[in-house]
């Protein structure tokens, strides 16, 4: 939990006074640090003791989630380094993945497509790392998002989008192969070898799209 909040916090800002000013100015932030305390008690306990957390942690997902409107399921699994830019309706449904250093912008619905009612049976988002997801996108279904995507605002995306690819429309098209690179920043992510390697493929992959765009 403590190594997830600081990616989180590191996700905030280049110095301390930024990523302070965003703890305190940014309520979406607050919702994140919430369910990173709900996800710890849900993964490190069994059921029963669960229930004697219960008096603390349902009151701060609830409250959280009506303050903020955004609802984080304790049964998702984010990795660290996600980052909330504003405040706005968020919903990441149960079940659904997200990987590492991922931006997720205002009014974006994450989760299945089955309803209540045929929910387990329906398939869950699975995205990957160093993804961006634009406003009022909308991912659902059993789909798989590819490392260093770039999902467009307003974006439907009911298909599996390739690493690096970025889509827009509804329903979502693939616009072309050259990600999310200029979006997503995160501390080390100069030497970090996934990244380098992933954006070294991009402009080999544009070459044969016919210069794809953006």
């Amino acid at each position: 939990m403590i190594r997830a909040i600081r990616q989180d916090l590191r996700r905030c800002g280049n110095s301390s006074f930024r990523r302070v000013r965003e703890v305190v100015f940014n309520p979406a932030m607050w919702a994140l640090f919430g369910y990173r305390v709900r996800r710890w008690v849900f993964e490190g306990f069994p059921r029963p003791v669960r229930w004697l957390f219960a008096p603390f942690t349902i009151p701060l997902g609830v409250g959280l989630e009506l303050f903020t409107h955004v609802q984080l399921s304790v049964s998702a699994k984010i990795g660290p380094g996600l980052y909330l830019p504003h405040l706005g309706c968020i919903v990441v449904g149960p079940g659904s993945e997200i990987g590492h250093n991922c931006t997720i912008a205002h009014g974006v619905t994450i989760g299945h497509a089955g309803g209540r009612t045929r929910a387990a049976h329906a398939g869950k988002p699975v995205i990957g790392d160093r993804v961006y997801i634009g406003p009022g996108a909308i991912v659902i279904g059993p789909v798989h998002i590819g490392d260093d995507a770039l999902i467009g605002a307003g974006a439907v995306v009911v298909k599996s989008v390739p690493p690096r690819g970025v889509v827009a429309g509804n329903a979502a098209r693939l616009l072309g192969l050259s990600g999310s690179f200029d979006l997503i920043e995160y501390p080390g992510m100069d030497t970090d070898p996934a990244r380098a390697a992933a954006k070294a493929m991009a402009p080999a992959t544009r070459s044969r799209e016919g210069g794809g765009s953006d």
